[in-house]
């Protein structure tokens, strides 16, 4: 007659123990401290991350400012200045009598800064074309548009010839310098201003 094996109680205890699973309570509270966890970890993760797109915008706007700068500077001073630079500059008094007389050669610069181009770009000829320019993404050139998404850009020219940053009337003429504003807004709602000035000559 085969003799029946007998477990330990201690070893039964053992097995037992080893095939219980978590408890209501601990699964509650793992939960907890894991959604602890992870709204430590995304509080700090965000602002990094937004902090990497801004950075990736202040590239893109220094780009598309810079490329409208060069675009502008690339035209001549006034309506009434010779493309090439020519001899004699507009509102320039070559005889020194007090009065810009087109019998001497001479010419007066613009009074208006507006747009003589019927708002054709492609027709802009002098900085003042460009005064109150808006540009959005939509209407940049080529696939632009795709990798500019949600920028625009403001241009503003006024005349500046003591150099002090705004156009103060009776102050400052026409004919010295003008200063170009070229503002770009961001996705992110930023505004980056870049300024030059463009000097009649």
């Amino acid at each position: 007659m085969p003799c029946k094996k007998t477990l330990n109680p201690r070893t039964r205890y053992f097995s037992k123990a080893l095939q219980q699973g978590f408890t209501l309570i601990e699964t509650i509270v793992g939960i907890v401290v894991l959604s602890i966890a992870f709204a430590i970890f995304t509080s700090l993760i965000y602002p990094l991350a937004n902090q990497s797109a801004e950075q990736v915008h202040q590239i893109k706007a220094a780009e598309l400012g810079q490329s409208m700068i060069n675009e502008i500077l690339g035209k001549a001073f006034d309506e009434n200045s010779e493309m090439s630079g020519g001899l004699v500059r507009c509102g320039e008094d070559i005889n020194s009598d007090g009065a810009i007389e087109p019998n001497d050669g001479e010419t007066e610069c613009s009074t208006a800064l507006t747009n003589e181009e019927s708002g054709n770009r492609a027709l802009f000829d002098d900085v003042d074309d460009y005064n109150n320019l808006n540009v959005f993404e939509s209407s940049l050139a080529g696939g632009l548009a795709d990798v500019y998404i949600g920028y625009s850009i403001n241009v503003t020219v006024e005349n500046d010839s003591n150099y002090d940053g705004e156009f103060v009337p009776g102050v400052d003429n026409n004919y010295t310098a003008k200063l170009i504003t070229v503002t770009v807004k961001t996705p992110q709602n930023f505004d980056f201003v870049f300024a030059v000035y463009r000097v009649n000559f």
